[in-house]
C-alpha cells in the first residue's frame, strides 16, 4: 500500500536541517490538498445522496479506527456548535469505543465482532448516512462496520487513500484520495489525515448548505451560547436584515437567540408569522426570502416598511 511505503526521496529526512525538513513536510501537506481535486465528483455525488437520505430524522454516522477515527470524530463534533445540527443526529462508531478518542487501543482496529456489535446497537435505517474512513482502506473494524451498515440499508460512504481496497469496494459511494507515500512511512496522521479531514469537511459542510443552515456565507443556525457568539449573531442579523445594531440585538433577544427568526423580526414580521414561514420553508432563509419577495410583489401595500425598502434579498 502506498501509504505504508518508504519514499526514497525522504529516506534521510531525519538527517536534514530542520528548515529543510519543515519545507518538505509542508510541501507534503500541499500535495495532500491537491490530491482531493480528482475526487471532487465522487465527493459531490456522496454529499447529494447523503442530503437526500437524511431528511428530517436521519443521522450522520462516522466510522473509523485510530487516526482516521479521531479525524472523523473531530468533524462530527463540530456539526453541533457550527450548524446546530442536533446531537442525536450524529453518531460515532469507533474501534475501541470512546476511550480511543484520546488513546491508542491495541488490537481494536482488528475487532470485527465489535464493529458488527456497534453497528447493530446503532439500529441503522435507510435514512442514516454512514461515513467510514481508513487511510489503508483495509482496516478490518472499519470495513466490517461499513459492510454491516450497508446490509441495514444505510447510505454508505467510504473514504480511503489506497485504490482497489475493501473499504472502497464495500461502499455505495467510494471516495479515493491517493496521497501516496508519507514522508514518515505509515504516519497517516500527516498527508492522509489532512486529506481525510478536508474530505469530511466538504461532505458535512455540503450537507449543511443543502439543508439551508448557511445563508450568504453565514452560519445562520449557530446558537449564540456565549458573549462572543452573541456578538457574532447580532452582526449576522444586522447584515442580513440591513438594520442598525440596536435593532439586531433587540430582535435577537425577542427571538430567544434564533438568528433566522431575529432577521425576520428585524424586517418587520411578527414572531408568529416569522416562525410560520420558516417552518413552511424548512428553515431555509433563502427560500423564505423568495416567498417574501413574491408576497411583496403581489401585495406591496401590505408589506412591512423595511421589506418595501428592498431589505429582502433572495
Amino acid at each position: 500500500m502506498a501509504t505504508e511505503e518508504v519514499d526514497p526521496r525522504f529516506a534521510d529526512l531525519d538527517g536534514w536541517s530542520l528548515s529543510s525538513a519543515m519545507d518538505a513536510m509542508w510541501e507534503g501537506q500541499l500535495a495532500a490538498v491537491a490530491a482531493i481535486g480528482h475526487a471532487l465528483p465522487s465527493i459531490t455525488a456522496a454529499t447529494e445522496a447523503a442530503q437526500s437520505a437524511l431528511g428530517d430524522h436521519g443521522r450522520i454516522v462516522y466510522v473509523g479506527a485510530g487516526t482516521s477515527g479521531r479525524v472523523a470524530v473531530q468533524d462530527g463534533a463540530e456539526l453541533m456548535p457550527t450548524f446546530a445540527w442536533p446531537s442525536e443526529r450524529v453518531h460515532f462508531i469507533v474501534a475501541g469505543g470512546d476511550s480511543a478518542f484520546v488513546t491508542s487501543i491495541e488490537g481494536a482496529e482488528d475487532d470485527i465482532d465489535d464493529a458488527v456489535r456497534q453497528v447493530n446497537a446503532a439500529r441503522l435505517t435507510p435514512n442514516d448516512v454512514v461515513i467510514a474512513v481508513a487511510a489503508s482502506g483495509t482496516t478490518p473494524f472499519t470495513v466490517a462496520a461499513l459492510q454491516q451498515a450497508g446490509s441495514c440499508g444505510a447510505v454508505t460512504i467510504g473514504v480511503a487513500n489506497n485504490s482497489g481496497t475493501a473499504l472502497l469496494e464495500s461502499a455505495r459511494f467510494p471516495i479515493l484520495v491517493e496521497t501516496g507515500p508519507e514522508l514518515i512511512a505509515g504516519s497517516t496522521r500527516m498527508k492522509a489525515g489532512t486529506a481525510q479531514k478536508i474530505v469530511l469537511n466538504l461532505i458535512s459542510s455540503g450537507i449543511m448548505l443543502r439543508f439551508g443552515r448557511v445563508y450568504r456565507g453565514l452560519m445562520v443556525n449557530m446558537q449564540p451560547t456565549n458573549a462572543k457568539l452573541k456578538r457574532r449573531a447580532e452582526v449576522m442579523v444586522a447584515q442580513i436584515a440591513r438594520c442598525d445594531p440596536a435593532l439586531a440585538a433587540r430582535s435577537l433577544g425577542q427571538a430567544e437567540g434564533d438568528i433566522k427568526t431575529a432577521v425576520l423580526l428585524a424586517l418587520g414580521l411578527d414572531r408568529v408569522d416569522a416562525e410560520t414561514i420558516l417552518r413552511n420553508c424548512d428553515g431555509n432563509l433563502r427560500h423564505v426570502f423568495a416567498e417574501l419577495t413574491k408576497d411583496r410583489d403581489r401585495h406591496p401595500k401590505g408589506t412591512p416598511a423595511r421589506m418595501q425598502g428592498g431589505a429582502v434579498e433572495s
